[in-house]
């Protein structure tokens, strides 16, 4: 072999080896038609070494997210099928392989510690694995007619999880829904409460819930009047979202909204309501231009800020 370097001074482990790799080979022919059909990637299959599932990426003309340049980039990355949660954490040490197809032993690099795969980092291995020039020169065997073959062997040294964590997405540019209730007979309302129907908002079914004789302190002098979440069971554990809502009911004579609320509030399956008990008096509510030929209309305005994941 020729072009090759071994010096180590990067830290990086550069060895010849007679045996293949122990885990998994990848034979990539007509490497010249990656290029050509602007495909700057090849991801292999899944394979599994120590419990978890793995694949090979290689970048014949390197990767050009990490403004490699005159080089070819290979890659160890655990499929997401078996990847720890972002609390969790896979220790390897790995070696990554390519045949001199003229020798018929394999050129191996090997980072000299272990690395740690968690969800936030599922790959690992080398930017520039090797040079064009040396990986083109026939005398090297690395690519002979247009065809490659890359290997991988990974080995699990420890298993760690962490405490628990977060993740906090903000909405960009957040949506207001609008949605419309109209109650009629109000008049004949002699159950505790009333739900409207459901309606979607950032991917979660909601809910209004009205007591038109009040609840908690307000029983009996106010009317009350929610948001709520129409099924907080389904959320995820440590699902949180951040929503900020008006409720109101509308003044039907002159089509203004006379009677509102405005609240932010975070939801969740054990914190799924939010509104007032005392959302007015039941003497305002029952004024000619709220209730009109026994129908009052209540309205949400939802816009969905942000959703808190857990790890």
């Amino acid at each position: 072999m020729t072009s090759l370097n071994f010096d180590d001074q990067d830290g990086i482990l550069r060895t010849i080896s007679d045996a293949p790799p122990t885990h998994y080979t990848v034979k990539v022919q007509s490497i010249s038609l990656l290029t050509k059909h602007n495909l700057e990637k090849y991801e292999s299959g899944d394979f599994e070494a120590g419990g978890y599932k793995w694949k090979l990426v290689f970048y014949p003309n390197g990767n050009k997210n990490r403004n490699v340049k005159e080089h070819i980039s290979l890659y160890l990355v655990m499929s997401r099928a078996t990847a720890p949660q972002i609390s969790s954490e896979v220790y390897a040490v790995f070696r990554l392989f390519i045949l001199d197809q003229n020798n018929g032993n394999y050129f191996v690099l090997q980072e000299p510690k272990e690395r740690r795969f968690h969800g936030m980092k599922l790959d690992w291995g080398f930017d520039q694995f090797l040079s064009h020039k040396a990986f083109t020169q026939a005398s090297n065997g690395f690519l002979i007619d247009d065809t490659s073959v890359l290997g991988a062997e990974v080995f699990v040294s420890k298993e760690r999880s962490e405490g628990k964590g977060e993740c906090l997405s903000m909405v960009k540019d957040p949506v207001m829904y609008k949605n419309t209730w109209s109650i009629d007979n109000v008049s004949k309302l002699d159950a505790e409460s009333y739900d409207s129907k459901t309606f979607i908002v950032g991917d979660q079914k909601w809910k209004m819930q009205l007591y038109p004789k009040g609840k908690g302190n307000g029983v009996g002098t106010h009317l009350a009047f929610f948001l709520a979440l129409a099924e907080p069971k389904s959320l995820p554990p440590g699902c949180q979202i951040y929503a900020e809502f008006t409720l109101r009911i509308l003044d039907q004579q002159y089509r203004q909204y006379h009677l509102s609320g405005k609240a932010n509030h975070w939801f969740s399956a054990s914190n799924s309501v939010r509104g007032w008990m005392r959302f007015t008096s039941l003497g305002s509510f029952n004024q000619s231009y709220i209730v009109l030929n026994d129908t009052c209309i209540v309205e949400a305005d939802v816009t969905i800020h942000g959703i808190t994941d857990a790890l």
